[in-house]
């Protein structure tokens, strides 16, 4: 009996300890947003800021406008795109059961970007769609079309996590060398807009982008934890998982629709933003575990945290110019993909 009251208590402690961290995790990103807002060519103190959130009416009319139609929905974009790549990140290293799975490193990114392209360049889209939502759909279909792609090889062809990765790798040039094309047959006006786009940048964001994104994450992150312990028994394998009364096939399906939406909304919206999929469910597995009532949400967080970071990095190094984030975490990602792929091939 005290040993079961004991266990009991240690993990109710436990569960306390990662809900504190879980929090001050949060409030961490809230910092690195309002940090982020204050950055830029005009200088501004966090009381301005405060004044121009709280009481608008108040505030400087010119820092009112930078503040509500510039920096706020940027710096909240980043926080919602990084929460998505981590959690579709977090979601894809599960159910392909592969630690350097993520929408960028396994080409739903570099698919999401084509359909994004082609948009941008041919204006191709269905005759009864509003002209505005063409690029979200159109790069959804493709990073759809992509992730099945990865399921069918994963279950079907049977080969290991590695040889997925390296698949992974070949759809990215693929995707890219298509994209290419596009970009020969573009005129001067959208080549130009395609090629920043491309850097992955937060310069664009809106309040309406960013009610979409917010949207997005509200209905699938619900349905993520929802499946929070079925992804975990995924994690001891299909047979073990089928064992518990699990349906793999039905899972993976569901987790790789989700990581579809997040992944091409993220890119249709501020373009290819690579390795904050890969990187934040590294941090929050080693952080908080294999549960998925945990790792799934601290994966969306530490996302968060990250973009959130890398713009306010962007503004630092960038000074005047405008350095989109998406090459801030390409530079930072690189070494740690190398140093997760090191660690895999050792083990």
């Amino acid at each position: 009996m005290p040993a079961s009251i004991s266990a009991g208590a240690a993990y109710r402690q436990s569960w306390r300890r990662r809900k504190a961290f879980l929090a001050l995790l949060a409030a961490g990103v809230a910092c690195l947003a309002a940090i982020d807002v204050t950055l830029g060519p005009a200088d501004m103190s966090l009381a301005q800021l405060a004044l121009a959130v709280l009481s608008p009416s108040s505030a400087d009319p010119t820092t009112q406008a930078i503040v509500w139609n510039i920096r706020l929905p940027q710096a909240l974009m980043a926080v919602l795109v990084g929460a998505a790549l981590g959690l579709a990140g977090a979601e894809m290293q599960t159910v392909l059961n592969n630690p350097l799975a993520s929408p960028f490193t396994l080409g739903v990114s570099s698919a999401a970007a084509l359909g994004a392209g082609i948009t941008l360049v041919f204006d191709w889209h269905l005759p009864f769609m509003p002209t505005q939502y063409a690029l979200v759909f159109n790069a959804f279909v493709l990073a759809l079309l992509c992730t099945l792609l990865l399921d069918a090889v994963a279950r079907r062809a049977r080969i290991g996590a590695a040889a997925i990765v390296l698949f992974g790798i070949a759809l990215v040039f693929t995707f890219n060398a298509l994209l290419s094309l596009v970009q020969l047959t573009a005129n001067a006006s959208s080549l130009q807009d395609l090629v920043f786009w491309m850097m992955g940048s937060l310069a664009r964001s809106d309040w309406i982008k960013l009610a979409m994104m917010a949207a997005a994450l509200l209905l699938t992150l619900p349905f993520s934890l929802r499946r929070a312990w079925q992804l975990t028994a995924l994690r001891f394998g299909d047979d073990r998982a089928a064992s518990f009364g699990v349906d793999p096939q039905r899972i993976r399906r569901g987790a790789l629709l989700r990581v579809s939406v997040l992944a091409s909304l993220a890119v249709a919206l501020v373009g290819v933003i690579g390795f904050v999929g890969l990187i934040s469910p590294h941090i929050a597995r080693r952080l908080w575990g294999e549960d998925h009532r945990w790792y799934l949400p601290a994966s969306a967080c530490i996302g968060g945290a990250i973009l959130a970071g890398a713009s306010v990095a962007a503004k630092l190094v960038g000074g005047q110019a405008l350095v989109p984030v998406g090459i801030v975490t390409t530079l930072v990602g690189i070494p740690f993909f190398i140093l997760a792929l090191m660690r895999r091939t050792v083990h």
